[in-house]
């Protein structure tokens, strides 16, 4: 009891904050079993493997950094490309904001052919050497104007700056301003937006902050891994990931929600799943389903009737009196055994095939839901049960005792809340996936039981090992001697570790065993032993995104060969020259899981002035 002793009473260190969780290093051994250590070594280090399979990483950007974002994705593609800044976000928006994909298209597609597709002109227009008019004839309004007074693309289509104002004026206002195509006849090319700003921003200044709110909006709107924080009210920050979308984060205002869907975090469910969930509980489907089976139409008012009796006719209130086993409208004059003037013992088959489906589907539901909802309560009560452990745990550090250090029980909480909502959200799970909604025609009748049967065992041994670790976690530790608290301790850390490989073995089967072999993708946040993922906030330089934002002059033309080495009008060099990337925030340990909670920043460089995001991007450069 020596060795068995000094373990027990030196447990790792804990975390001043509650959402710390050791519970990998948390493990109470036998000293009697060294091959099994070794074996529960090895399968850790698999089970870090199979969350390696789902690498994602998510950062925060704020209002103030999200034109210096934007701006950053900008200048790779300037940079690389030797692209002008209009072309590049062109290129940009076309391709989702996927700089990547862009580089692994460039050597698929080859360099014209990635262009053209995002209508970028191949061949900029050169009139070089030839003898500029004095005016030109516009060929929408037909008249001659100043040369002065027109504009030309890069696709060589020239008409005059009031065609070209009230062109952009109407693109805008038709929410086309991220994408403005050039006013020729089959032309694909967009437009120039400077010369957009340009135009629209002298006739309509309003119009002009429409038109650079949605160009910055578009690198949300139009972005695969960019997406805002769903919070009400919004908070104002926006959530990057990258590696696999298909994940659950947390922004910096604490709110957790599926990247994929928006939704609140659902997993085990997919997102197909939890929206049909949704909708099923708030619509009044079921209130039908419970209408239909216990009541019956009245034949004059069609208003439903409840039946309260046991004689088989009814009345409606309206005063139609009718048969309870058909339906039918029928006189008052009747016995225990018959209805006067009336016979209906023919049987219907339809109508009862139907009634008794309809009774089955409520049921069903009922089943599933009933459990959800008592797990999702329970989860609600067990959040309060926080408050009860601080105060047990500064009433037990206080008094004279040998075990001052009670992590186990804070990274017990911690794995009670993580699996519990695991079993909450594992209810609609098996309602859609052994139902009729989804997955009708993918899987027999025996495959259909033996998949239920399998995923049921493994619902069930969690649902038990949860109820246990609550149990012991609410019980009155402060008041037990030191043997009481080391048992305790004892049961708190291997129930730890036993559910949370329940809750792998779990995604491990529901990704593997059942959505897996079916025909229809349906993906799902990965488990995460140490919860859902903190996006920290992410910091750009702010002096190099203003440099990246500059016109940009190419050494050789933007369009040939390899990318050109471009500068900005001081004179330095863009190629090389990068932003500087901080993840500011908490510190973190090597799963990604932070330590403490980060301060927010107020201002940009620590005390300037906010971005404000109506405000032109030329102007917010140099405010």
């Amino acid at each position: 009891m020596g060795s068995d002793a000094e373990e027990l009473l030196s447990p790792p260190a804990s975390s001043p904050e509650l959402e710390q969780d050791d519970d990998d290093e948390d493990c109470y051994l036998s000293d009697q079993e060294d091959d099994a250590l070794e074996e529960s070594v090895l399968q850790v280090l698999e089970d870090g493997n199979l969350e390696d399979c789902h690498w994602s990483s998510s950062s925060v950007i704020t209002k103030e950094y999200l034109l210096a974002a934007q701006r950053e994705d900008l200048r790779k593609v300037i940079e690389l490309l030797g692209l002008k800044e209009h072309h590049a976000r062109t290129l940009l928006i076309h391709y989702r904001w996927d700089v990547e994909r862009i580089f692994e298209l460039l050597d698929q597609k080859g360099r014209d052919r990635l262009f053209s597709e995002a209508g970028i002109p191949l061949r900029p227009a050169n009139n070089a050497g030839l003898p500029s008019p004095a005016e030109v004839t516009c060929n929408v309004c037909y008249d001659d104007v100043p040369l002065s007074a027109a504009s030309h693309m890069d696709c060589g289509h020239n008409y005059c700056n009031d065609c070209w104002t009230e062109y952009f004026i109407v693109k805008i206002n038709e929410g086309q301003s991220r994408r403005v195509n050039c006013m020729a006849p089959k032309c694909n090319a967009i437009c120039d937006e400077a010369l957009v700003r340009k135009l629209v921003s002298a006739k309509r200044p309003d119009i002009a902050e429409r038109f650079e709110r949605f160009l910055l909006e578009s690198y949300i709107e139009d972005n695969d891994t960019v997406k805002w924080c769903p919070s009400t009210p919004h908070c104002g920050n926006a959530i990057r990931v990258k590696g696999d979308i298909h994940c659950e984060v947390e922004c910096t205002c604490g709110r957790q929600f599926c990247f994929n869907c928006s939704s609140e975090a659902h997993s085990p469910c997919s997102c197909v799943m939890w929206e049909l969930w949704i909708k099923k509980c708030r619509d009044e489907s079921e209130t039908v389903n419970w209408i239909t089976v216990n009541t019956k139409p009245c034949p004059k008012c069609h208003k439903p009737v409840e039946k309260n009796g046991g004689c088989n006719l009814v009345a409606c209130i309206c005063g139609q009196a009718f048969c309870w086993l058909c339906g039918g409208a029928t006189g008052r004059d009747h016995t225990w055994s018959s209805i006067g003037g009336h016979s209906c013992g023919r049987f219907t088959e339809d109508q009862s095939v139907k009634t008794e489906q309809a009774r089955r589907d409520l049921y069903r539901y009922m089943h599933y839901h009933n459990r959800y909802k008592a797990h999702t309560d329970s989860l609600k009560q067990e959040a309060k049960l926080k408050r009860d452990v601080q105060w047990k745990i500064s009433i037990s550090e206080n008094k004279e005792s040998k075990i001052k250090d009670y992590s186990w029980v804070i990274n017990g909480l911690n794995r009670l809340f993580r699996s519990r909502r695991v079993l909450s959200y594992s209810y609609p799970f098996a309602f859609y996936m052994f139902g009729d909604e989804i997955f009708k025609d993918e899987m027999t009748t025996q495959e259909r039981e033996l998949k239920q049967n399998l995923f049921e065992d493994q619902q069930q041994q969690l649902e038990f090992n949860v109820e246990r670790l609550s149990g012991f976690l609410e019980k009155d530790f402060q008041n037990f001697t030191d043997e009481e608290v080391m048992d305790t301790m004892k049961h708190v850390i291997n129930l730890s570790n036993v559910v949370d490989r329940l809750c792998k073995q779990m995604y491990q089967c529901i990704e593997n065993d059942l959505l897996y072999p079916l025909r229809t993708p349906h993906n799902i946040a990965p488990y995460k032993s140490k919860g859902l993922d903190r996006a920290l906030e992410l910091h750009i330089s702010l002096d190099s995104a203003e440099q990246s934002s500059q016109p940009v002059k190419c050494s050789q033309d933007e369009h040939k060969g390899q990318p050109a080495l471009c500068s900005n009008e001081s004179g330095t060099s863009l190629l090389g020259k990068r932003p500087i990337l901080q993840l500011h925030g908490s510190s973190s340990d090597n799963s990604g899981f932070p330590s403490h909670k980060r301060e927010r920043r107020e201002a940009r460089g620590g005390g300037g002035p906010l971005f404000d995001l109506n405000v032109p991007a030329e102007l917010a450069d140099k405010i």
